[in-house]
């Protein structure tokens, strides 16, 4: 999860070493190659998807593809 473009950020360097080192499934959680705007935090982060709810379904989404 991070609160950049997930096209070439950190979650992108974290699965180049992951794919080297332990192959594991990966579900990206960022904006999506989106220009920043001003609001209140938390709306922001729902906006996008950025949230606990959209964090969890990640990390329940990828738990399901490592059974």
């Amino acid at each position: 999860v991070e609160e950049h473009n997930i096209l070439g950020g950190l979650g992108d360097s974290v699965a180049q070493v992951s794919a080297r080192h332990l192959p594991t499934p990966i579900e990206y959680i960022g904006t999506n190659d989106t220009f920043g705007e001003s609001g209140k935090p938390t709306e922001l982060l729902v906006k996008y998807g950025l949230d606990a709810a959209h964090i969890v379904a990640a990390a329940e989404k990828v738990l399901a593809r490592k059974k």
